[in-house]
């Protein structure tokens, strides 16, 4: 099967004109996820935007010197990316100029003329993303966005969706690695709130501490916080408040689908387990983008 296909049609069927992909940590296939995405997109005549949280598509990560999956772009796509990035040859149309700054200098918005290897470099910043998403959606018909779980919260209350990424290189064990991604799920898709029921506010973060002191006195009003990225709990100390308290928020975000990378620079998993295991534990169609795979 044809993994980007599928996942984009997931994507369109919720009505969302964005997508949004995140990982439970480096190097577990959110660039192949986002490029296959976007090959479905290019192949369905999609006029498509595309950018990073981050910096995407260069041969060798800046950080740690390993190699990552170039990123290709089609003619007529349009990205937003550092200036100097953009490769001289060949040469791209620029859109715009942006305000925003990015790591390796000003952000601009230009359409690739010919297909050639491009690098995204995005804004650092929640407010910087949600602005590039809105300027990439009034040009272009479906946008995607190689992202960051520190900078979901541009999406809160939009009509964009997210498939959330595992891999081998984020978890010593299988179960760690389906844990990991079942709570970060269950995280982001905390449902909105009920304005006409009773509820405590929560203005920033819901900590360990204070969610503890509401199981403690057995609250039983809705507990809202902004967007779901104000829930800073992790672990069994997320899935103890998540059981024990009505935690709801104001701008909800929405998760479609989970795609696995069963290989790492240091282990790997068997993809059919690893597949289903995450399938089964987020409740989410699960992709191996890599075989072309899914288990639902």
């Amino acid at each position: 099967m044809n993994a980007g296909l599928a996942i984009l049609d997931l994507v369109t069927n919720a009505g969302a004109r964005s997508l949004f992909v995140v990982g439970i940590g480096k190097n577990v296939g959110k660039t192949v996820t986002a490029r296959a995405v976007y090959e479905a997109a290019y192949v369905r005549g999609l006029r498509v935007g595309i950018a990073s949280v981050g910096r995407d598509g260069e041969a060798v990560d800046v950080g740690d010197g390993v190699p990552k999956p170039r990123l290709f772009l089609h003619p007529g796509t349009t990205l937003a990316t550092a200036r100097d990035t953009l490769p001289r040859s060949p040469a791209s149309e620029l859109l715009a100029i942006s305000t925003l700054q990015t790591a390796a200098g000003r952000l601009v918005y230009a359409r690739s003329q010919q297909g050639a290897h491009y690098e995204l470099v995005g804004p650092p910043s929640a407010s910087g993303v949600r602005e590039v998403v809105s300027e990439l959606c009034a040009r272009c018909e479906f946008v995607i966005v190689d992202g960051a779980i520190d900078r979901v919260a541009a999406l809160a209350g939009t009509s964009s969706a997210i498939v959330v990424a595992a891999g081998a290189a984020a978890a010593g064990t299988i179960v760690e690695a389906v844990q990991d991604v079942a709570a970060l799920v269950r995280r982001l898709n905390v449902p909105e709130y009920d304005p006409g029921a009773e509820q405590v506010r929560i203005e920033g973060a819901l900590t360990p501490a204070h969610a503890a002191q509401l199981i403690a006195a057995r609250e039983r009003r809705q507990i809202v916080v902004r967007d779901p990225t104000q829930i800073a709990l992790t672990g069994r100390a997320l899935a103890h408040a998540l059981d024990r308290l009505a935690i709801r928020c104001r701008r909800p975000l929405r998760v479609v689908a989970a795609t696995i990378a069963s290989i790492g620079r240091e282990r790997s998993f068997e993809p059919r387990e690893f597949e289903r295991a995450v399938a089964e534990a987020t409740g989410l169609p699960t992709f191996d983008v890599y075989a072309g795979t899914v288990a639902a």
